[in-house]
Parts: structure tokens; sequence; C-alpha cells
């Protein structure tokens, strides 16, 4: 009676562990990389990376990575907020901080007719080429707008994608 007790525990035992195993995979699904793929910038397909990533104060920002071809196709960082929550004011460099390491990447968004047209303001392009050039790791990143954001955390998996585009 004893070892049908201790199988029977062993058996719910192993049942609760897989029932708590997927209701935290339904709840808190795995989370997905960026990807490079086809993205419509400028009113053309052009291979991009794509992430939406918050900053510390919980405000989500679209980061796209892409060689533009206005700017002879130079890896271009665009950064997107949400239209009418915030506008960005130019030209405002970039800031980016990996370590003890840090740069300032030039705002070209001026550059770009279709932004600089843009009533909304609520994006930015950023010449990554020098950061990209500069890193050899795929390392983790803090971003810093002035007046927008003070510091957005870009993860290794999306450094990665952009090494990828250079």
């Amino acid at each position: 009676m004893k070892k049908i007790t201790n199988l029977i525990e062993k058996i719910f035992f192993k049942s609760l562990v897989y029932l708590l195993i997927l209701i935290s995979l339904i709840f808190n699904p795995l989370k997905g990389y960026a990807k490079v793929s086809e993205t419509e910038i400028n009113g053309e397909l052009i291979e991009a990376s794509s992430e939406f990533l918050r900053d510390l104060d919980f405000e989500t920002w679209q980061l796209v990575a892409y060689k533009s071809p206005i700017f002879d196709d130079k890896l271009i960082l665009r950064v997107i907020g949400y239209p009418g929550n915030l506008r960005i004011d130019h030209p405002t460099d970039l800031r980016v901080y990996a370590g003890r390491k840090n740069w300032l990447l030039a705002d070209e968004t001026l550059q770009n007719k279709e932004l600089a047209n843009d009533s909304r303001q609520a994006a930015a392009e950023f010449d990554l080429n020098e950061l990209i050039i500069n890193i050899d790791k795929n390392r983790p990143l803090r971003l810093s707008l002035t007046g927008v954001f003070s510091d957005l955390p870009v993860p290794p998996f999306v450094v990665e994608e952009w090494r990828s585009l250079n």
C-alpha cells in the first residue's frame, strides 16, 4: 500500500511541475529575437533590423537599423516614438554607452526629406557606422537622447543584428 501511495505522489508531483511549466510558457512566452527582414523605409523595401525596446521610464521605442540609399549606403539607426507623445528637436545627437566607452552619433534626420517634412516629429535618424566600425563584440549598449530618454538599454542580440547589416 505504501508503494502505491509513493507512486501516486510521484505522478502527482511530476504532473504539477509540468502544469506549472506549461502555465509559465503561456503567460510568459519566450522573447523573440530581432531579425533582419524587409521593411518599408521611405517608400522602399529595405533589409533592416527592427526591434521595440523600453527605456527605464517604461516608454516604448522602435529601433530600426538599415543601410540607407539616401546616405550612400551608410548604416542608419532610426529611433521612433509614438506620435503625439513626444517631439524630437533636431539636430540632437544620440549618446551611446558601452561600459567605459561612449560615442556621439550624428543626427541625420533633417537630411531625410520624408522625416524632415513629417509634422509629427516622432522619429530621428542617426549615423550608426562609426559605432558599428568601433565595436568588435555584440555587447549591451545604453542609448541617451537629450530631452527624450536618458537610458534605453539595447541587448546584445540587437547589436548583433546591426553588425550583420554592415
